[in-house]
């Protein structure tokens, strides 16, 4: 992904208001270079997360909400976008107002991911799950397109103006 400045992630919000886009808390040091997407909680909101996805020749900035942590860990779960299983409480159900007036009226649209979302990290082994993975014959650039499909679906539900 390329780097992006502070103004740029603000005005890439879609689905929240440009006062909730200029309160949100932006991560430092992100890697860039091994970054599909960018994906953060925000650490004085801990409910709060953002997603900025590379659209076209811009990018798309979404606001999200994380449900509560699971309390078993006796189970797991597998992100929704990279496909790594997890113990139960390190998936998070993130949701997301859509776009425009069907997001006005209150509709929004959920997926599973990690609860991180350093899904380029685990995707590329730079992160380790605390639970054994499938075994893939899929190559590191078929898992990224993989993962980068998947993002680029949920985010083109979430722009749906239906």
């Amino acid at each position: 992904m390329q780097p992006l400045d502070a103004d740029a992630i603000r005005a890439s919000f879609v689905n929240c208001s440009r006062g909730e886009a200029k309160s949100v808390t932006l991560p430092t040091d992100v890697p860039w270079p091994t970054r599909d997407f960018l994906g953060w909680r925000d650490p004085k909101a801990p409910g709060r997360a953002y997603l900025v996805v590379p659209w076209g020749p811009s990018v798309v900035g979404l606001s999200l909400r994380a449900a509560p942590p699971a309390t078993s860990r006796l189970r797991s779960n597998m992100c929704g976008f990279c496909s790594t299983t997890h113990s139960l409480s390190d998936v998070t159900l993130f949701t997301g107002r859509r776009a425009g007036k069907s997001g006005r009226e209150g509709n929004t649209l959920g997926t599973y991911v990690c609860a991180n979302l350093a899904c380029s990290a685990y995707v590329r082994g730079e992160l380790k799950s605390n639970v054994p993975q499938p075994v893939e014959t899929l190559s590191l650039e078929e898992r990224v397109a993989r993962m980068e499909d998947k993002v680029r679906r949920f985010v083109e539900r979430i722009l749906e103006t239906r």
